[in-house]
This record gives C-alpha cells, structure tokens and sequence, in this order.
C-alpha cells in the first residue's frame, strides 16, 4: 500500500509474547490485551510496577545528595545565609533557564537570602555565562552566582570570575567537556563521575535537586519545594527532557499544580490565552512555553523571569500581554524568515542531492533561528542550521532528525566553531564569518558518512494494531492514565487496517485540515469521528467504501458541553 500523504515509515513496534500480555492482563484485572501490550512494551511487566507508574508519587524522587558536589553547593549557599551575602541567580534565556531563575530567586528569598536575578541578553552576551555578568555582579558586590541550565563549558568564564572573588555553583543538565569548570560546586548528572541515578533532569530540575537539599539541612518541610512543580514542570515539557523516571513524577504533580493552584505567573500566563481546559504537558509546550520564549527571543528573557516571580496577578497579567504581542512578532517574524530560507534552499542546484541543511543570511532574526531550523526539517528531512548575524561573528541554531546527533555531527567541525553546546536533537554554536564556507562543507561531509539512510526519511512509531470497535470509554479511561505524555513517553499511537472513511470534508481556513468519520466494515454500527491536521490534501484522495489504513492517537473532543472520543490522525495510508 503505498503511503501518498507524506512519504512516511510506519515503524510497527513488536508485540509482545501472547502470554506475557495474558499474564499482565490478569494481574491488571483484565484491562484490554493492547494496554497490557503497551505497558510491556515500556519495561512495565509486573503489578507492582504498573501501580508506581499508575500511580507516582513524590516519594519515589532520587536523593539530592546523590548529585556530585551536592554538599559543597549546600555548604555554599548556607555560607551566603549566614554571612548576609547576597547571591545573583543566572539562567539561559530560554523556558528552562528563565524558569530555574525564578524557581531559585524565589527559594532563596524565601529563606531570608538578599539576590537578584540576571539573564544575559541574547543579542549582546550570547548563551550562558558572560563577562558582562560577572562584572555586573562583581560591581553591585554579590559574592556568589548560582548559574542555571548554562556553565558546564564555561571554563574561560568560571576562570574569570574565580579572578574577582565572585564564587560560582553551576546548575547545569548539558553534556561537559573534557574539563570541568572550577566553580565552587558543579551539579550536572551527565559529568562522568557524577552517581546521580537519573541523567535526564532538566537544568530547572538540577536546581530544584539544589532547593531539595538545602530544605533537608535547614529542616524546611518537603512541601515548601513543591511550590515550584509548575515552573518545574513547564521546564521539563519545553525543553525536551523525557519524561520517565522522576520527570514524569515531576510533571504529573506540576501538572495538577498548573490545572488547581499554580503560581501567579503561571496564571497569568494562562490567562492570556482563550485555552480554558485542564492543561496537558503538549500544552506548557504549545500554549506557555512559547510566550516565555518569546522575551528572550524578540525582547529580554529577564520579562519572563519578571512575570514568574510576580506576587501580584494583575501586574503579571498585564506583564503577560505584553510578552504576548512578542509572541505574535515572533510568528510574524518566524513565517518571513522560514519563506525566504526556503527560497534560498530551492535556488541551490545541489540542495537535492545533499543530505543536511545549512543557510544564512545576515538579516535574519538571531531568536528565531531555531524555529526556522526546526520549519525547514518539517518541508526537508535533514540536520540543519540556520546562521543569523550581520558581524563578523555568526550565531547559528542547529536541530535534527530521528536517530541522528547534530551535536556529534557540530563536534567533529569544533575546529572551525568559537564556541557550541546543546543536546542530541538541538544545538547553538558561534563561528566565525569567514568559517561559513568551510562549515558547510564539512558538516555536510559529516553528516553524509554518518547518517542511516532510514534517519532521512520521517517516520512514525506505532505501538500497535488495535480495531476501531474496541475504543470506547473503559479502554480510554486506561489510556488516559498512561500520561503525561512527551518524549520516552509518547502517547501511543495505534493503526487500524482496512477501515472505511465517511463524511469526508476539507477544515481550516485554508483548507489544509481533515475532519471524517470512520469505522470497521464488519461493524458499521461503531462509527468514531476522526481530525487529520495537515492532511487536507487527500480528501479528493480519499473514497468512501474504499479501504485505508490509518495511524493515530485517541483523545477526548470537549465541544459545547458535550464529550466525545475522537482519533486525531497522524498519517494515512491510501
């Protein structure tokens, strides 16, 4: 059957043994053999273990005092408590260095600790810890920054204001060098020696790991650090970590947070949207994330910090509107930017041929790089970087695709790069004006020897078959319960073979959307509505009485008082 929509893989997953499930099935008091399938398929193979992911608590959290230096961070910060020293809070301009930087600037206020807080202009400083920084700390006389998802590489840096007597804790979840900075303390759980049992925290999530412990010398009670579980939470979603492990714990408990109680910034920001039902973490990404963004990328991330600490709901909300119409510049900006690169790309005789992306232009907005990146995999499936600067030094956002390290790939052109940091799927970097040339050549013959030809075309993971007949509300109360979903935790996504499609219309201002009904043909009775976002195109494509293949996850259609299940269509084979 050949996929004419998109050109997708579906990667079916293997079931697991029939009695494996049978066996599962019956310690789970019969919950459907798919669910059973499903849990198997994500290491749950026991009752036991079923219950802790069914039901985390904040008790099952790793010991702080795991984390390398943990004691010595500690130690430091109660010296500032007992000594009257003030402490700055530093943290990248992003989601979750804005947020550790509010998270932290709260807590220490909490505890009687005179600071302030400092993000580092995007345009000016560039990512992490800057000269400008330190001397702006060294001046107002602070005597220790803690720095949030930023420093781990920071040697030069650290270095520097070990010279002005500024002592630095570095909070940070990016992967170290061959050096580590000569900071006070160091919290990073991906530092080789580090024994903390979980990499993946967030960098908010290695500063809260910091609140935990100093709340446990002090004898503050475990509830005062839960406060936080919606910045916590937001930080965890935006930036990409997986939630397993103690995240997941982290963003169910963040989540409730969010939806009962959040904190006034939060609110406020939730607020400033016409979205009023209980939020989901795909909705701290879609929904929060990107109006907290769009202060460092079109503005001062210090606004977002600003709005997050706020003590008064209507100066946040009036702060939120106004972070909001960054937004709305940032996708003004984004759809321009992503159009001409475009242009650029088609216009290249040789880009067909090539197996990553790599653009410039010196008008480019240095905040939306990144989107950009990530809009052209979205129309050409391959590594890209996108280069932004009208100076002699470049600032470049890379973003990858399935099964492939864009940071490995920046590492082995280290040589022609001032500085780079960043994950497996994104990454930053700065280089030189005249290294762009010799970049590009480089990294395209990086990624052309190491890529999979598989890593080039997108694809869809499917967790199993399953009939539409057997959705129904007792099977969605159970899935359901698998959340919340993101990355090493995805919401399982399901095909049904050979179905038939009916009241088949085109949705969308511009038509670019599927709304249909389906249902098996050996039970035409059980009819489930059906939304196909981007997939528009194929309605003419599509013939009633005709059999499809479809790919989807199940959800829940609130509209007008009214409930339904619905499959929200992530492919269809024709």
């Amino acid at each position: 059957m050949i996929n004419t929509s998109s050109k997708k893989q579906w990667l079916v997953k293997t079931a697991s043994e029939p009695e494996e499930i049978e066996k599962l099935k019956t310690e789970l008091n019969g919950i459907h053999p798919v669910l059973c399938d499903i849990l198997l398929q994500r290491g749950i193979n026991s009752k036991a273990k079923a219950e802790l992911f069914f039901r985390p608590t904040l008790d099952e959290i790793n010991d702080p005092w795991l984390m390398q230096d943990m004691d010595l961070a500690v130690d430091r910060v109660l010296k500032a408590a007992d000594s009257n020293q003030k402490v700055l809070v530093l943290g990248d301009y992003d989601v979750d260095g804005t947020t550790s930087a509010a998270m932290m600037y709260l807590f220490l206020k909490s505890i009687n600790i005179e600071c302030d807080y400092y993000i580092p202009d995007r345009y000016k400083e560039g990512y992490g810890i800057s000269i400008d920084s330190i001397d702006h700390a060294v001046k107002l006389d602070f005597s220790l920054m803690i720095c949030l998802d930023c420093g781990i590489k920071a040697i030069d840096k650290v270095d520097y204001a070990n010279q002005k007597k500024l002592d630095i804790i570095i909070c940070d979840h990016h992967m170290p060098g061959t050096d580590i900075p000569k900071a006070v303390a160091v919290l990073d759980p991906k530092r080789p020696e580090c024994k903390y049992p979980f990499k993946e925290l967030s960098g908010c999530g290695v500063g809260y790991k910091l609140i935990q412990a100093i709340s446990d010398r002090m004898k503050i009670p475990t509830e005062k650090a839960h406060q936080f579980l919606d910045l916590l939470a937001t930080s965890i979603a935006a930036d990409m970590v997986p939630i397993l492990d103690e995240n997941r714990v982290f963003t169910m408990y963040g989540l409730h947070k969010v939806n009962s109680n959040p904190s006034i910034g939060i609110r406020a920001l939730k607020e400033s949207t016409t979205f009023n039902k209980d939020y989901k973490a795909s909705d701290l990404v879609f929904k929060i994330a990107p109006k907290i963004n769009a202060a460092g990328r079109m503005s001062s991330g210090r606004k977002a910090v600003e709005i997050l600490v706020s003590q008064n709901i209507d100066q946040a909300k009036e702060l939120a509107s106004r972070v909001n119409s960054y937004n709305l510049e940032r996708r003004e900006v984004d759809s321009k930017m992503t159009e001409e690169a475009l242009s650029i790309l088609v216009s290249d005789p040789n880009f067909q041929t090539k197996k990553s992306t790599v653009l410039f232009d010196p008008s480019w907005h240095k905040g939306v790089i990144g989107i950009v990146a990530s809009r052209m995999i979205e129309n050409y499936y391959r590594p890209t970087i996108i280069f932004s600067g009208d100076g002699e030094v470049l600032s470049g956002s890379a973003r990858s695709v399935r099964n492939f390290s864009v940071y490995n790939a920046i590492e082995a052109c280290e040589d022609l790069l001032i500085q780079y940091g960043g994950h497996k799927y994104a990454a930053g970097m700065t280089m030189k004006k005249e290294n762009y040339e010799a970049f590009c050549e480089k990294f395209e013959e990086v990624v052309s020897s190491t890529i999979l030809p598989e890593s080039l075309q997108p694809s869809i993971d499917i967790d199993c078959d399953l009939k539409i007949n057997e959705i129904d509300r007792s099977f969605y109360k159970v899935l359901r319960r698998f959340g919340p979903f993101g990355p090493g935790n995805m919401s399982p996504v399901f095909q049904s073979k050979n179905i038939l499609a009916t009241k088949i219309m085109q949705i969308g201002k511009e038509k670019n959307h599927l709304k249909l009904s389906l249902f098996d043909p050996e039970f035409e009775r059980h009819v489930i509505g059906a939304i196909a976002f981007g997939l528009g195109d194929l309605a003419d494509d599509i013939v009633e009485g005709v059999p499809i293949d479809v790919a989807y996850n199940i959800e829940e259609n609130a509209w007008n008082g009214r409930s339904e299940l619905q499959l929200n269509i992530k492919d269809i084979n024709l």
